[in-house]
């Protein structure tokens, strides 16, 4: 039986690349290039197996294209909010994600925006670029300590609990969080406390770091009714998808001066990000890197080729989405 053919639509790992190539014959993006739907309605007309990722906006209309061949959505990446999942269980198209591989980076890189945006990094660096830094002085750019504060961690899945890992051991932080899915043996082993409601977590906390899915239970979770809940003086930081807060609200909350900054590496609208966001002083911004190690996005390639291997054997996908 010939191997399926694959579509790769972005550029990935040369690794990854390489054996997708040499196993399977892909078809590679080499200019990088973002599809648009025509794009993607031709990719699943002509080949198996799409090997998609975040920026394929995969919606019903797409996916509902006549003569479509595609068998097999391969995602590039753990998040699925740009799938239309119930239009692909209707055309019978089996869906694969990359969960468990970005953890540890991401929760890395929550705790670097965390302390940028405490310590106020990026308007120092600002301020040195522009060559307006006048030397030290006792109340220049004053910030907040971590140790001792109280972080609330919206979602304690891998990710949320890596992150309060950090934030405890190695910060000396108090941990609360909300979560859909009580941890009792985290509690238990970190010392963390369960709170049931998100307002009771944003009442509480200093510092609050978001690690929720985008459903539409997520989007705008973050509003400015949730907002007028957080302590005056507090800091947000999200790493886990754009639509979970409304920028509209938060602009609002940050310029009001009832939360003291906002460091986000995902946003509402990306890859276009709102001027009025990166106008503020008070907002550290990051182009979406959380996973953006060398070693998370082979891994994460390496997960993909196994869903692959499955599919072309008939075995069950080890990471198949229902």
């Amino acid at each position: 039986m010939p191997s399926p053919s694959i579509i790769v639509t972005r550029r990935l790992p040369a690794p990854i690349e390489e054996a997708l190539v040499r196993d399977y014959g892909a078809v590679l993006n080499p200019d990088d290039h973002q599809f648009n739907a025509d794009e993607l309605r031709d990719a699943l007309q002509r080949f198996d197996i799409v090997l998609c990722t975040l920026t394929d906006r995969l919606t019903r209309d797409v996916l509902m294209v006549a003569g479509r061949r595609a068998r097999f959505l391969a995602n590039f990446g753990v998040g699925l909010n740009h799938i239309d999942l119930a239009a692909a269980r209707e055309a019978g198209l089996m869906v694969s994600n990359t969960p468990g591989v970005l953890t540890e980076d991401t929760a890395d890189l929550t705790m670097l925006l965390l302390l940028a945006a405490a310590r106020r990094a990026w308007e120092g660096d600002r301020e040195l670029r522009a060559g307006l830094w006048t030397g030290w002085r006792p109340t220049h750019l004053l910030g907040t300590r971590l140790s001792g504060k109280t972080l609330g961690i919206a979602g304690l899945g891998r990710i949320g609990e890596a992150v309060a890992r950090r934030a405890r051991l190695g910060f000396g932080m108090s941990v609360a969080y909300w979560s859909r899915t009580r941890r009792p043996e985290v509690e238990s082993e970190l010392s963390v406390t369960w709170c049931p409601t998100l307002r009771e977590l944003l009442g509480q906390s200093d510092f609050v770091t978001l690690h929720c899915p985008a459903t539409a239970d997520t989007r705008h979770l973050i509003n400015a009714d949730t907002l007028a809940s957080m302590r005056s003086g507090a800091f947000l930081v999200n790493t886990s998808r754009g639509d979970v807060v409304d920028e509209a609200a938060l602009l609002e909350a940050l310029r009001s001066g009832r939360l003291a900054g906002a460091a986000l590496d995902v946003f509402e609208g990306e890859p276009a990000v709102n001027p009025r966001l990166l106008s503020l002083a008070n907002v550290t911004t990051l182009p979406h890197l959380g996973s953006a190690t060398i070693e998370s996005r082979v891994a994460m390639g390496e997960r993909v080729l196994r869903n692959i291997g499955a599919f072309v054997t008939g075995a069950p996908l080890p990471d198949r989405v229902d």
